[in-house]
């Protein structure tokens, strides 16, 4: 039912919360765990003198977020790959979803507090009503 589920991970205990979702679903029917992280656009900031060391801290940070969820998940035989991505969370999300054919991603809910939440909707929101496949947000 569950080949393969995306696991969308910001570093939040949110989303590390839903990774042990994520592990206990794969453990049931012998899904791959698929760990996505976005870190935001660069690209703005190219011609920036700092704009080398802001990439790497941020894929540095990215591989940190990764490898704790790695740790989380211990030993185990669940296959587990990994997508370090830079751009925008929701499309990133939604971008390997659709390229790796994921059939069921989980994510965190995060508040983003009233104001900022109604302007510009959360990566959840986004994620939940583009996914083509269904989406858990676990609290």
């Amino acid at each position: 039912m569950y080949a393969s589920i995306l696991v969308a991970l910001d570093g939040s205990d949110q989303s590390m919360f839903a990774l042990n979702h994520a592990r206990a679903i794969a453990q049931c029917f012998g899904s791959k765990l698929i760990l996505v992280h976005a870190f935001p656009h660069t690209s703005d900031l190219r011609d920036s003198i700092e704009y080398n060391n802001l990439v790497a801290l941020r894929i540095k940070r990215g591989e940190e977020i990764i490898e704790t969820a790695r740790k989380q998940l211990g030993r185990t035989s669940i296959k587990v790959d990994e997508d370090l991505l830079e751009g925008p969370a929701s499309e990133a999300i939604l971008s390997v979803a659709a390229t790796r054919k994921c059939d069921l991603i989980v994510m965190g809910s995060r508040g983003m507090g009233s104001v900022k939440g109604m302007v510009f909707g959360s990566v959840s929101t986004k994620v939940s009503h583009y996914a083509a496949c269904p989406v858990m947000v676990v609290r």
